[in-house]
């Protein structure tokens, strides 16, 4: 009982600390976290008759989604699909869980948070990553040496997660890539512009692409006196410039990985550098970089980059900027990333809404060749966008407007005015049905008409056919506009006709 008395006292403590976090308007995460605390100590107390307590939750780092949220979702990935059809991309899918193998020594330091699945009988397991390595097994196990496709499908990570600002264990991932052998930078720069198309079409606000290249990055490595096995472990950490501060950045290098402290310093010099093609061309002046193979390929493709994405008119939101690194260690070349500036508010109290990276990618020129038994290499460059922080803002955004977001796209409710009619309403219904309308019909056999009317109005229905005596009679449907309540008879022969005609029109 002593047991039982003490965790009734944490259960009320633990309360106490939620309400005022409640109170004091603290981030949903910290929040969260309390909450959880609470759930697992009442799920310790058990019931009264010895059982435990089971807690209704979704596991860390996962959510459910409602129908509002759903249709926000649903919104987005159309204008996202929309786009990569609109550049001649088809889709493929892959399995949920590949080799372990397959993923293992892909991810660098990010490796860590791979989802390793028990051994099941024989095949060690893991839950995909990202969908860029299974696109690359995808390749070489059925040797395919050219293809522009999309894919869309949930990854996992066992990261800590950040709710508010999209950042989750399982989510969806939306990729764009094309593989082949082509001229150097054209597919690199549509990677680019797909990207800017569809943070354009979504009005998420202001935002930049930043670009760079490992090929630069080696250089500027090389000639600032890292040496050649420390080259990716100091990529990982420059890769944190966007979060940490130079300061941080370079404590890491030294006192983790070892670096001196003037390669530091020579490091720091190169990565606060940003600008465009002429930044391009000041470092092909640089002496050092311009004297590294490696950099100066990189510099001279970057500056034929900027060329063509001048000639698809993206240049305005695109930055090279050398403090870039993208961590994954398959890319070989290009890389970039879509950054939101500041995210629109819709009500000036409004908190901003945080979320950096929206979208990220490059070129990988190696991976599939690492698959490939007999190491054949297909070029491939690409992009993700990540749909979950793109989904945090819309739904803040949705969320603080107070603009009714439909969860259904029923065009027309068939009601009645009369008791005794539901075989009518079900016959009329079914004929909409058949003629492609989308219809419904209240599942009462004698709903009343002013609730017929109040579904259509909460549910964002815009029309009702309403169908009496009289209209049966004389083989006509009552058409209501619910939003301007306007009435007008319509034949039937020419419902369906005119149902569509309206729909147009809304």
């Amino acid at each position: 009982m002593a047991d039982k008395a003490q965790l009734q006292e944490s259960i009320k403590a633990q309360g106490e600390v939620v309400r005022k976090l409640k109170e004091a308007k603290a981030s949903k995460d910290q929040i969260g976290v309390e909450v959880a605390k609470l759930l697992d100590l009442k799920a310790q107390l058990g019931t009264d008759d010895g059982k435990q307590m089971f807690v209704l939750k979704t596991p860390k780092g996962t959510r459910d989604y409602n129908p509002k949220q759903m249709a926000i979702r649903e919104s987005v990935f159309n204008t996202i699909i929309s786009c990569f059809k609109r550049h001649g991309a088809e889709t493929i899918d892959t399995p949920v869980f590949e080799l372990k193998e397959t993923l293992t020594g892909k991810y660098g330091e990010d490796s860590k948070l791979i989802y390793d699945l028990k051994d099941q009988g024989g095949e060690l397991l893991s839950l995909r990553y990202d969908l860029t390595v299974p696109f690359a097994r995808y390749l070489a196990m059925n040797k395919i040496s050219n293809i522009k496709r999309y894919h869309i499908a949930k990854v996992y990570r066992r990261d800590n997660p950040a709710m508010t600002k999209g950042r989750y264990r399982e989510f969806y991932q939306c990729d764009f890539d094309i593989a082949g052998q082509y001229d150097s930078m054209i597919p690199d720069a549509e990677c680019i512009k797909v990207v800017h198309e569809i943070l354009t079409e979504l009005q998420l606000g202001d935002f930049h692409i930043k670009v760079n290249d490992r090929r630069i990055l080696d250089g500027m490595f090389a000639v600032c006196g890292v040496p050649d096995d420390k080259f990716r472990a100091i990529c990982s950490t420059v890769d944190k410039l966007d979060k940490a501060s130079w300061e941080e950045v370079k404590n890491e290098m030294v006192g983790e990985k070892g670096l001196a402290p003037e390669a530091a310093d020579r490091i720091g010099e190169y990565v606060r550098m940003h600008g465009g093609f002429d930044l391009a061309e000041k470092l092909l002046q640089d002496p050092q970089l311009s004297q590294n193979k490696h950099a100066l390929e990189g510099l001279t493709d970057m500056k034929d980059l900027f060329k063509y994405l001048e000639l698809f008119k993206v240049t305005d939101k695109v930055i090279f900027d050398l403090s870039l690194a993208r961590g994954l260690d398959y890319y070989t070349g290009v890389i970039y990333e879509a950054v939101l500036i500041q995210p629109q508010n819709v009500h000036p109290s409004e908190e901003l809404v945080s979320v950096g990276s929206v979208a990220g990618g490059g070129r990988y020129d190696g991976l599939v060749g690492m698959f490939d038994p007999k190491g054949r290499k297909v070029p491939c460059v690409g992009v993700s966008v990540g749909i979950e922080r793109v989904f945090s803002i819309l739904e803040q955004k949705a969320e603080a407007s107070e603009e009714k977001i439909r969860t259904t796209e029923t065009q027309v409710l068939v009601a009645s005015a009369q008791k005794n009619l539901l075989e009518e309403r079900l016959k009329l219904t079914s004929e909409l049905w058949d003629a492609g309308i989308k219809a419904e019909v209240l599942y009462k056999k004698n709903p009343k008409l002013l609730s017929q009317f109040q579904h259509c109005e909460e549910t964002g229905i815009p029309l009702v056919a309403i169908i009496g005596e009289q209209e049966l009679k004389e083989g006509v449907v009552k058409l209501r506009n619910v939003a301007t309540r306007e009435e007008v008879d319509v034949s039937r022969v020419t419902l369906v006709e005119e149902i569509k005609k309206r729909s147009i029109q809304s």
